[in-house]
């Protein structure tokens, strides 16, 4: 069976600094486009709780930052 293709945010658009995403054998996988190498896993619950953290403003104040 083939792995799961990398998603990345319509509002990415056309670019490849984005943040991707996809799951795999239960587990949410994340990293950059541009450093594909460095991925990091987390629980569907986990990923949920940060989605929603995000949605509700929780890191604004990192916008500054360049991570």
């Amino acid at each position: 069976m083939p792995e799961p293709k990398w998603q990345k945010s319509s509002y990415s658009g056309a670019t490849n600094e984005c943040v991707e995403v996809r799951t795999v054998d239960g587990v949410v996988e994340l990293r950059e486009s541009d450093d594909g190498d460095i991925v990091v896993r987390t629980t569907p619950a986990k990923f949920a709780m940060f989605v929603q953290g995000i949605k509700a403003g929780e890191f604004d104040h990192h916008g500054g930052l360049n991570i």
